[in-house]
């Protein structure tokens, strides 16, 4: 008889019993495999083409981390903060180097840092998770954080929201002294409140992260130039296998699996489409099969390897039927207004500047046009943001264009009565002699029959 007692030998038999019966229902579930036809470019879209491992290797991360804290704290430091609280995923990555979970975290911020202006980095880990912040010369002490979130704290939210404002509040007395301005990103209204009683005075940490972001540092650069080269390696994979009668999903997911195949991270949106679906933009891909003939659009909006961002568009015509003298003209208009405001960035140009000298939207797209003229690449899609010249001064801010800052440059054209639209984009790198591409996929055949 087990020392437990037979009440509870019972019970424990009965589970044990029943959870092997469940695991023989998983492991004899009936399966039959299913016969795949697809492209070659498509089925081998995991093949790598691009030494991954050597490129980043090659890059000092060991500077480029000490770059971006470097920067943060500039920008801490022209604020009169004494630190800065930080949840949201891209501003954790780019100030201390690690990644934990990103889309994940982007919804329940369980993973924060703590950065003093004069004095420590402490990443706040999930229990389980710590060992994946060690070993980042950007961090100093390794906490394990308290998850405020309804999902793990339940209805003790508020008592632990109470227990780690209390954790923020003791580390900005010690590092701060009588400085209690504190620049935060992400705060759930409980948590703001909470810290507020504590007289805490709240700075916008997005702003200073941003203005910090904005400016690369050559590893920076290099990491963007390998994340292009894998996209590209993706749409040319995407391109080769383009045929009638793949689904918009289908065509997508090379470019997904090209990706993660080379250490990227992943893809922020799903904007393929096809056909009568290219306009208005801003739908996603689904299950709609392309035809002969058909515009096929796209853009990457892809987190590459060391999470830099590719972000490019590009307009095929699926073959089988050669473009129409409609498709041609808005190609080529398209290509024509993001060459003309490609032409314009230079260093000092003020972002009114460019927008008053952009190419003038025809008044049959301009309902459908895009909503920007250029913005900001880095982690993301990121300051600035430079609107059409009909908003810029309206809606929109001013500043300038600096030297190594990376942006991408838009166009989406589409009448508001017509079939089809097309969309353009290239990323480039801002130099003093003007903007350096990152892709080296070309314009010029891209309405031919691949």
């Amino acid at each position: 008889m087990s020392s437990d007692g037979p009440g509870r030998s019972g019970i424990s038999n009965g589970r044990s019993a029943h959870a092997s019966h469940v695991a023989e229902q998983m492991r004899h579930r009936e399966y039959h495999p299913r016969a795949i036809d697809l492209p070659p470019e498509f089925a081998h879209a995991a093949q790598l083409g691009v030494d991954v491992a050597a490129r980043i290797d090659a890059i000092d991360q060991v500077a480029l981390r000490k770059y971006r804290l470097n920067r943060v704290r500039e920008q801490l430091r022209s604020r009169d903060v004494a630190g800065a609280l930080l949840s949201d995923a891209m501003n954790i990555r780019y100030a201390t180097g690690t990644r934990n979970m990103v889309l994940w975290t982007l919804r329940q911020a369980g993973r924060y840092a703590f950065i003093a202006t004069e004095g420590p980095v402490v990443m706040f880990e999930f229990s389980t998770c710590r060992h994946l912040a060690e070993g980042f010369e950007t961090i100093d002490e390794i906490r394990t954080g308290t998850s405020t979130f309804y999902f793990y704290a339940g209805s003790r939210t508020l008592e632990k929201t109470r227990s780690w404002a209390k954790e923020i509040d003791a580390l900005l007395r010690e590092y701060g002294g009588s400085n209690r301005r504190l620049a935060v990103d992400d705060l759930t209204p409980m948590g703001a409140a909470e810290l507020e009683r504590q007289g805490v005075e709240f700075v916008d940490a997005h702003e200073a992260l941003e203005q910090a972001r904005c400016i690369k540092s050559p590893g920076e650069i290099a990491a963007h130039q390998l994340a292009m080269d894998v996209c590209d390696l993706g749409i040319e994979r995407l391109r080769g296998g383009l045929r009638a009668g793949l689904t918009e999903n289908q065509i997508w997911s090379v470019l997904q699996a090209t990706n993660i195949a080379h250490d990227g991270e992943f893809i922020d949106c799903r904007l393929l489409t096809s056909g009568s679906r290219t306009i208005p933009w801003f739908q996603e891909c689904g299950n709609r099969q392309v035809s002969a003939g058909e515009m096929v659009a796209f853009d990457t909006d892809m987190v590459g390897p060391m999470g830099a961002l590719a972000d490019i568009s590009r307009s095929y015509v699926v073959p089988g039927r050669s473009a129409t003298a409609a498709q041609r003209e808005l190609y080529a208009l398209a290509e024509e207004q993001v060459a003309h405001n490609m032409a314009l960035l230079r260093p000092g140009v003020s972002f009114h500047d460019f927008a008053d000298r952009s190419w003038p939207v025809p008044p049959r797209f301009e309902k459908n046009r895009y909503m920007t003229l250029v913005h900001g690449v880095g982690l993301c899609d990121e300051w600035p943001a430079v609107l059409p010249a009909s908003d810029q001064r309206r809606d929109g801010y001013d500043g300038v264009f600096q030297e190594n800052m990376i942006v991408s440059v838009e166009s989406y054209l589409g009448a508001d009565d017509g079939q089809e639209g097309v969309k353009l984009e290239q990323q480039v790198l801002i130099t003093p002699s003007g903007a350096k591409l990152f892709s080296r996929i070309p314009m010029a055949n891209a309405l031919e029959i691949a």
